[in-house]
């Protein structure tokens, strides 16, 4: 575990010593193995704390300077994503995780040592695919939308055109081409139509469009990867009409034993 991550898990669980810090996250991992064998609980990537790696300072701002400023953290697992931006003043009463499955979102409680009492974030279980927990709209078009009643959230539908922050790392790649453009779609409905609204993420990329063959435990698995332009043309021009968003992105290497590359980017309303 890298400095920073260590610290990071340090100051959320109140346990300072490593050793102890090292079991307590091993036998958290155990237990979300037998739910979810994601690669990233396998290779630990969870344990990565990813504010460098993503515009943390320009979430930060939203959530102090924007009225009902709603961050959603999709794929969110243990809810990481939520907890860094809550950790640096995002506030936790308008952050949202959702998830396939819910038990994650209970061992995160475990993991961080916290509950729904002292980390009140709200959690939606579903398949991203169904349109019961997540349709697909037209991008908002007007810069204002009433806030929508998170205390009894239970489809993502409500969100429509209000959310302010999507943060969807590791994400996209656990689906196949047509999926991702479908789920890429529901994200821009979801998101605010108010200038700097932010939408952030990683996910395997590729110098060529198309398959790409990645390895967790040994066992070869089969994904879709966009590159750069590709990646850039399907926010700006395809989902969003061409120049209403600024699209960030770049290739870095995902490190040994963890992905291959990995595409780190951002898409901002204008």
């Amino acid at each position: 575990m890298r400095p920073e991550d260590g610290a990071f898990f340090k100051k959320v669980t109140g346990i300072g010593d490593d050793e102890t810090l090292k079991q307590h996250i091993l036998g958290v991992q155990a237990k979300v193995y037998q739910v979810a064998p994601y690669g990233s609980i396998y290779l630990l990537t969870f344990t990565r704390y990813l504010s460098c790696a993503i515009p943390y300072q320009q979430i930060l701002r939203l959530g102090r300077e924007r009225k009902n400023p709603i961050f959603l953290d999709v794929g969110c697992c243990f809810g990481n994503g939520i907890r860094e931006a809550v950790d640096v003043g995002f506030p936790a009463e308008w952050a949202v995780g959702t998830d396939l499955h819910s038990e994650l979102w209970d061992l995160g409680h475990e993991l961080f040592k916290s509950s729904p009492e002292t980390f009140p974030a709200k959690f939606v279980s579903g398949n991203f695919l169904d349109p019961k927990v997540l349709a697909v709209v037209p991008p908002a078009s007007s810069k204002t939308a009433k806030a929508p009643d998170l205390s009894n959230l239970t489809s993502l539908n409500p969100l429509h055109g209000s959310v302010s922050v999507i943060h969807a790392l590791a994400f996209f790649h656990l689906f196949n081409e047509a999926e991702q453009l479908h789920i890429a779609r529901a994200f821009a409905g979801l998101l605010s139509a108010e200038p700097g609204s932010l939408i952030v993420g990683s996910n395997i990329g590729a110098r060529v469009k198309g398959p790409v063959k990645q390895e967790f435990s040994g066992v070869e698995v089969n994904m879709f990867a966009h590159n750069l332009e590709s990646w850039i043309a399907l926010w700006d021009g395809e989902l969003f009409e061409k120049g209403t968003v600024k699209v960030e992105a770049e290739l870095r290497d995902g490190g040994a034993g963890s992905y291959r590359e990995l595409m780190f980017w951002s898409v901002t309303r204008l």
